[in-house]
């Protein structure tokens, strides 16, 4: 396993270098859907990783966002999971608020995660049962107790045009019962500002495994709580989360969320 988290640490190196020489270079990109985007730096990015893994664990299984599942899916104990580029809008427009994300699971349960923020050189990483890091340094969710005292982040899906009005009704009552209300568009990021205390709560729907996998286990570590909608089990596979310092976990779902 050691080899593999070296390997995970390597990758965030690797990608934020990449990631850097694309970025302010975006001239055109693709469309995957009516505002979902890809670039060349999400390809060229996510390449790297695979063919970087697979050099070295050549049986390991592989879920990355653009190629999708390898043929090695779910056929080894261990299964990489990755997001080259978590907030491609906001790297397409030269705003500077994405990440490179991975994380690495043995069995089906997250052991290691990595979220490289290049522009701000920042690299949160988390192994299971031993904490989690910012550059090297442990970080803790926040302290505060109250809704109406927390900092609080969401997000748009892809397909807001179909569930807009209950997006902006969650929305709505998360400004009137908390004392701010910030989107940033990459979710990987918002997880690791929730883990390092920078935001205390956190809630979205329509995210796939690549976009939570790693930022969980980083919450989790910091000491933060991770559910769904309705305060059950959170699963990388399902519809929705929320993501808090655990003190305010209960308020929040009662007040924004049902």
């Amino acid at each position: 396993m050691e080899e593999r988290v070296h390997l995970l640490k390597e990758l965030g190196r690797i990608a934020s270098n990449i990631l850097l020489n694309h970025y302010g270079k975006i001239e055109s990109y693709e469309f995957k859907g009516s505002v979902d985007i890809l670039t060349k730096a999400d390809k060229d990015c996510e390449k790297t990783a695979i063919e970087k893994i697979l050099s070295q664990f050549p049986k390991d299984s592989i879920l990355a966002e653009e190629s999708g599942e390898t043929k090695n899916f779910l056929k080894s104990e261990y299964l990489w999971i990755i997001d080259p580029l978590d907030g491609t809008t906001n790297f397409a427009h030269g705003y500077p608020f994405f990440a490179f994300s991975c994380a690495l699971q043995k069995n089906g349960e997250t052991i290691a995660a990595l979220v490289e923020i290049p522009f701000l050189k920042e690299t949160f990483f988390a192994k299971k049962g031993e904490g989690a890091f910012l550059n090297e340094r442990r970080i803790r969710v926040s302290t505060v107790t109250e809704l109406k005292k927390s900092l609080l982040v969401t997000g748009l899906p892809y397909f807001r045009a179909k569930v807009i009005d209950g997006l902006l009704e969650k929305m709505k009552k998360a400004v009137l019962n908390g004392q701010g209300l910030r989107r940033g568009g990459a979710a990987a990021v918002d997880l690791c500002y929730i883990a390092c205390g920078r935001l205390d709560g956190y809630f979205e729907i329509g995210l796939k495994p690549w976009d939570t996998a790693a930022g969980v286990l980083i919450v989790e570590e910091a000491g933060g709580k991770v559910t769904n909608y309705s305060g059950g089990k959170f699963s990388i596979y399902g519809e929705n989360i929320v993501a808090t310092n655990s003190l305010i976990h209960n308020e929040l779902i009662e007040k924004v969320l049902k």
